[in-house]
């Protein structure tokens, strides 16, 4: 963030000096900027300035130190969105995929996490639109505070990492103890420092579980093509060779990301 603030403040300045020296050089060549002063040919460019000085006093202190989490927010968003939102398992699941059909670079990881992003709006887009009904919109038209539309934005989002681990309560449990807490009895009992690393571990167990089902059919496939070609006596033939296209026969057959897909969702009801 600072660095694209940095980059804005040089672009700016260096066009504001080509403008400057482009309206004293127009009176002598009759350029374009020789009626610059007049309303309908002024170029309404905005002017940047950034002081640095010494904090006044204590709330001038408080506001830096507000501005510096507001940064350090912005540049942990991506690891929120991952570790927040149904992207985590949805990007384990395809990585599974990927390694049991013996895939090593088609399709590229970038493909992949592109189809996890979208699936993830896809799966987040009720609780995003909450999110902005009732949090972001209400503060941008003035009706509550800032400390209201945190709250409103931090709620649909413990709803639904809390709705994910309702059939496992084990990992809130485990934090809970970790943390010193007693056994909660409901959500508002569940801090939020205490609920994401649940949700985190939760949703690690969910996806590997998904990808140990997934491996087992491409296992047997192995399996039988590695000890057809022992019988056969050809040990120096790799199995993998022969195995894979019979993997791909199969998950396109079955229309594979189309059920994963579904599942996958479903998944999250």
């Amino acid at each position: 963030m600072k660095k694209v603030i940095v980059c804005l403040v040089i672009a700016m300045t260096a066009i504001h000096g080509s403008l400057v020296f482009a309206q004293e050089a127009a009176p002598q060549t009759g350029g374009l900027f020789q009626n610059a002063n007049t309303a309908e040919n002024t170029l309404n460019i905005p002017f940047v300035n950034l002081n640095i000085r010494d904090a006044q006093s204590n709330q001038e202190v408080a506001l830096s130190l507000q501005l510096l989490l507001l940064i350090a927010i912005i540049t942990l968003s991506p690891s929120i969105l991952i570790l927040c939102t149904s992207f985590l398992r949805v990007a384990i699941v395809f990585d599974f995929i990927k390694r049991a059909l013996s895939l090593q670079q088609v399709p590229p990881n970038q493909v992949l996490m592109g189809v996890a992003l979208f699936l993830t709006l896809f799966i987040m887009w009720p609780t995003f639109s909450t999110i902005y009904d009732n949090s972001f919109k209400p503060f941008a038209e003035g009706d509550i505070d800032i400390a209201t539309m945190y709250d409103e934005l931090e709620s649909p989002l413990r709803i639904f990492m809390y709705r994910q681990m309702q059939g496992s309560p084990k990992t809130i449990t485990l934090f809970m103890r970790l943390a010193g807490l007693s056994k909660p009895a409901n959500l508002s009992e569940v801090p939020t420092y205490v609920l994401i690393p649940a949700f985190v571990l939760n949703e690690l167990n969910v996806a590997f579980k998904i990808g140990i089902l997934l491996f087992v059919p491409f296992i047997i496939i192995d399996m039988v093509v590695a000890s057809t070609l022992m019988s056969m006596g050809m040990i120096m033939l790799p199995p993998i060779m022969i195995s894979m296209p019979f993997k791909l026969i199969l998950f396109v057959l079955v229309d594979g990301w189309g059920l994963i897909t579904e599942q996958v969702i479903r998944s999250f009801g």
